[in-house]
């Protein structure tokens, strides 16, 4: 039975991954400030066990009691669409917090890798890769940088992945998925997959639905096979009906 740690488990893509592992018959723990924001049914589960916490509020030593013993780690983390929360502290919580669990895992120093599974976005380039760029875009973007913290932060987690752990650790293997506009959806529809945008985040966003998502993370942290074929890598995931996008 695989045992995966989940940050950022209270947000609308998180609630929604622990439910997939849950429901795959998996034991999941959750770090989180406020658990009433889960389902009761989650909260309740038997399968589900609970650390009330703020992460970045945690010591090292705690972290790494939180991820000992787990298969898999998975980031929902991201920053509320409030003045606050875009433009308020802590400024690197995606970052900083990818940094400490990775850390955390070297502490623990496991026998075999931890699958580590970060939610990023298609507006985050692969630097790894020869993602092109027109003009108005890198100009846009430099804006984005500069006016929303929070598009920093999700470059600088994903390049704690490429530049720090790298391709070759042997305590950590890792994915950072990146979605298109999210939107809501009932239930899990096809979704592709892709190395790098097949359209403009900027100019001709696509749509992605939080519930797809979930349920790519989960075959990642749950299937070897999607594993292997995606690990070190930056998928983007679009829906396959692009319904309302441009």
């Amino acid at each position: 039975m695989i045992t995966t740690l989940v940050v950022g488990a209270t947000g609308a893509t998180g609630r929604l991954l622990v439910e997939q592992l849950l429901d795959r018959g998996h034991l999941v723990r959750v770090i989180v400030r406020n658990p009433e924001r889960l389902p009761r049914e989650v909260r309740e589960h038997r399968n589900l066990t609970m650390i009330c916490a703020a992460v970045l509020k945690l010591t090292e030593a705690e972290l790494a009691e939180h991820t000992q013993g787990c298969d898999a780690i998975a980031s929902c983390l991201g920053h509320n669409l409030t003045v606050k929360g875009l433009f308020g502290p802590p400024y690197r919580l995606v970052a900083e917090t990818t940094r400490r669990l990775c850390k955390a895992i070297e502490t623990n120093n496991p026998k075999a890798p931890v699958r580590v599974v970060l939610m990023s976005t298609a507006a985050n380039r692969n630097r790894d890769l020869s993602e092109p760029l027109s003009f108005s875009e890198k100009c846009i973007l430099g804006l984005i940088r500069w006016l929303v913290p929070p598009q920093t932060d999700n470059e600088k987690a994903a390049d704690y992945f490429r530049l720090t752990v790298g391709q070759h650790s042997k305590m950590i293997q890792w994915v950072a998925v990146r979605p298109d506009t999210l939107i809501n959806q009932p239930a899990v529809s096809e979704y592709g997959l892709h190395s790098s945008p097949t359209r403009s985040p900027i100019f001709n966003a696509g749509r992605t639905t939080r519930i797809n998502v979930a349920h790519f993370m989960a075959e990642l942290m749950t299937n070897a096979d999607t594993w292997m074929k995606w690990q070190g890598q930056m998928p983007v995931i679009y829906n396959k009906t692009q319904s309302g996008a441009k």
